[in-house]
């Protein structure tokens, strides 16, 4: 959780007024060196999971930093292929998509990965072993802190379960698919490294079925702290543990793979900051209400997860504590935060939320005709 306070934030706003996104390179980039040293030991590749901020710069960024690209939409590779990348620096993961899709993404020259039997089948059928391929798997295993963005449990969407390899291993067999990489994910905010581990084991199980491996895939999920004494995901503990356990399956596998993941929020989440104006102070019988000049068009997460975002009034520093509930100005109930700590707010004053860079601007909408605010890297 960080505020950039050392941003020139009053200059930002005067220029490109609020609402207003703001992201920082030098927190991207020390989250970047930190997963480097994690995983160090081994060979690895971190592929940015683009749907967290595809901001043109950001993307570019990424790839300046030599960090390759996740994608989940035929937009996404696109977008990614403008920012400079080549297709075999993206990793497509789609998921609910169609054949048609699919084969676009192909022709776009990235890397496949497969979370469907269905279109496994259908893959097999007109690539064969012309194509090499990634499988997901679906370990069964409830690894983020809420069912909205945990995808490993068994009520998931994503991955194939593992309950249908046997079948998934005859398709394999009957096309002659060439697959070289298997994936999992278990979801985002990792709350028990001891999860990830026991979804780590069941994937290095399935993966010895596998004759043409080249890398396992991990996914991401890595926590990062919202509140001020909040925690994040020990990736140093993960990390090290982690090796271990991949270096003797890599042993008895007969050859060294490469291993892969895909942080999409643990990158860019504490990078940006979300800037908006005070525009009204209501009082009513039970709440004192700060209204600002945004709402869940552009920030959605308090609403649809009940996120935490941290805020601190900045410009009213010294200012007397008081309880306020911040809401948006959208013909909803948009609440960013209920009874929260600010120093004293007055009209006009710019509200700053913390872990804004993560599916802030990403998710953003023009929801009752309010346009999208800027936002500037």
């Amino acid at each position: 959780m960080r505020i950039h306070t050392q941003l020139p934030i009053e200059q930002l706003t005067q220029t490109y007024g609020t609402p207003l996104y703001i992201y920082d390179t030098a927190i991207i980039h020390e989250k970047i060196e930190l997963l480097r040293g994690a995983f160090q030991g081994v060979r690895h590749r971190i592929n940015y999971a683009c749907k967290a901020l595809t901001n043109l710069s950001i993307l570019q960024y990424m790839r300046s930093q030599n960090i390759c690209l996740d994608t989940v939409s035929i937009e996404e590779v696109r977008i990614g292929k403008l920012a400079g990348y080549s297709g075999h620096e993206i990793i497509y993961t789609p998921n609910s998509v169609s054949m048609d899709e699919i084969t676009q993404a192909i022709e776009e020259g990235v890397y496949l990965n497969i979370d469907n039997i269905s279109i496994l089948e259908h893959f097999g059928e007109r690539f064969g072993a012309s194509v090499p391929i990634c499988i997901r798997i679906n370990p069964h295993v409830m690894g983020g802190g809420n069912i909205n963005i945990s995808t490993g449990h068994i009520d998931s969407k994503f991955g194939i379960s593992i309950h249908q390899m046997r079948h998934v291993e005859r398709i394999v067999n009957l096309y002659g698919i060439k697959v070289t990489g298997l994936h999992m994910h278990t979801g985002s905010d990792i709350l028990d490294i001891e999860v990830f581990m026991r979804a780590a084991d069941i994937l290095f199980e399935y993966a010895e079925g596998f004759k043409d491996l080249e890398l396992l895939d991990f996914g991401s999920g890595f926590k990062v702290p919202y509140k001020p004494d909040d925690y994040s995901t020990d990736v140093l503990e993960l990390g090290e543990r982690l090796i271990e356990r991949f270096q003797a399956f890599c042993t008895k596998y007969g050859r060294e793979l490469a291993i892969w993941f895909e942080p999409g929020k643990f990158l860019v989440s504490e990078s940006g900051n979300f800037l908006a104006q005070v525009t009204t102070l209501k009082q009513t019988t039970s709440a004192m209400f700060v209204g600002v000049d945004s709402g869940m068009n552009h920030l959605i997460r308090p609403m649809l997860y009940g996120a935490y975002h941290h805020m601190v009034n900045i410009s009213n520093p010294e200012g007397r504590q008081r309880i306020y509930t911040v809401v948006g100005n959208i013909c909803e109930t948009d609440t960013f935060g209920w009874d929260r700590k600010l120093n004293e707010v007055r009209e006009g004053d710019i509200l700053c939320f913390a872990n804004a860079g993560a599916y802030g601007m990403s998710m953003a909408s023009n929801y009752n005709s309010r346009c999208r605010p800027a936002d500037v890297l």
